[in-house]
């Protein structure tokens, strides 16, 4: 991906904190015209969002997108479903996996790839409070010694 038409609007953090990310599928998502240039605004969050599979099709809910301040009426409820769109065969893929080893489907970014938004969504196991203790305590740890570091390198 060049540099020029990759341009991120949206990210989760909280999703690398909460899963283990097994797996990254980018979709497309199916937006109104006022959606799209309010996410050009960079008025998108999805920390509080979550993707569910219902009869065959991809859904992401609780992704909120500002309402466009030149809109009026054409606006959207900024908290609607909304479609993700992804292969069939993807989709099917998805299922199976998640029906048997309690995977969940988590929005991992939004971003602008060319003039098309684009969601990264993650195939996730949930973590455990021991897994995210551990990786607490390697962030610190790593951040303890890039701090003993600079201050010999002083």
């Amino acid at each position: 991906m060049g540099t020029n038409n990759f341009k991120l609007v949206a990210n989760n953090k909280k999703a690398y904190h909460d899963y283990f990310i097994d797996d990254k599928y980018e979709t497309g998502i199916e937006l109104y015209g006022t959606e799209v240039k309010s996410i050009r605004m960079g008025k998108c969050s999805i920390k509080e969002a979550f993707v569910r599979i219902e009869n065959g099709q991809v859904y992401i809910y609780g992704m909120h997108i500002s309402p466009y301040e030149k809109g009026n009426i054409f606006n959207k409820d900024p908290l609607r479903q909304r479609k993700l769109l992804m292969h069939r065969r993807e989709i099917d893929k998805l299922l199976s996996k998640i029906k048997e080893k309690g995977f969940t489907l988590v929005p991992l970014q939004v971003y602008f790839k060319g003039s098309l938004v684009k969601v990264e969504i993650g195939l996730a196991r949930g973590k455990k409070l021991y897994d995210k203790r551990d990786d607490i305590a390697k962030k610190d740890a790593k951040r303890e010694m890039e701090r003993s570091f600079k201050a010999k390198n002083l």
